[in-house]
């Protein structure tokens, strides 16, 4: 059972981690020094210090911690229907590039970074699974096999990632337009009757 002094530790762990992300994320990865993250996260240097081992450390589960959030509030709004499907495909490239574009950018610094690349070989793995088994749900409701579902989904949040980081409307509007061919017809061939 969590103490109450547990509790408030994480919780004051997890402002600090989110507080330091979003520095970093209006920042830049190499712009910003421990002093400035602390002023950020609204201590001092050696409070940092009482919750995390160092500053990669923060960094590598500041990142984790708050893209995994982002990763949840997209996935909420994942639809589960063909019906919803079509409409948020065509809205959520844009809702993400407006709400997540500077975190996507700062994602991409630190788990590219040599440093953290394990980190993200890791975080990844579990992006994997996860939409995987976002995949596996749909696949009740659309009728279509999981496995065919699960690359889509992939070239999809590659599609939303990139506008995100590059506001490349010509790329996007590629992927989503294969994406949509390949979904109209794996509804056809799947489930003709959704397509009446």
């Amino acid at each position: 059972m969590r103490t109450v002094n547990e509790e408030a530790r994480r919780a004051n762990q997890t402002e600090i981690m989110e507080a330091c992300f979003d520095c970093y994320a209006e920042n830049g990865l190499f712009a910003v020094g421990v002093k400035a993250v602390a002023d950020a996260c609204g201590c001092n240097v050696a409070s940092l210090y009482q919750y995390f081992d160092n500053l990669d450390d923060l960094i590598v589960r500041s990142t984790e911690h708050c893209m995994s959030r982002v990763e949840d509030e997209f996935m909420a709004k994942a639809p589960m229907d063909a019906e919803a499907l079509v409409r948020f495909i065509d809205e959520i490239p844009y809702w993400t590039a407006e709400h997540h574009g500077k975190k996507y950018r700062l994602m991409y610094q630190v788990y590219t970074h040599p440093k953290y690349r394990e980190y993200g070989r890791q975080f990844f793995e579990g992006v994997n699974r996860r939409y995987t088994e976002y995949a596996r749900r749909l696949e009740g409701q659309l009728g279509i096999p999981w496995q065919k579902l699960t690359p889509l989904i992939f070239i999809l949040i590659r599609a939303c990632v990139h506008y995100a980081l590059f506001e490349d409307e010509f790329y996007l509007k590629a992927q989503i337009g294969v994406l949509k061919e390949i979904l109209a017809l794996y509804m056809e061939t799947y489930t003709p009757n959704t397509m009446a």
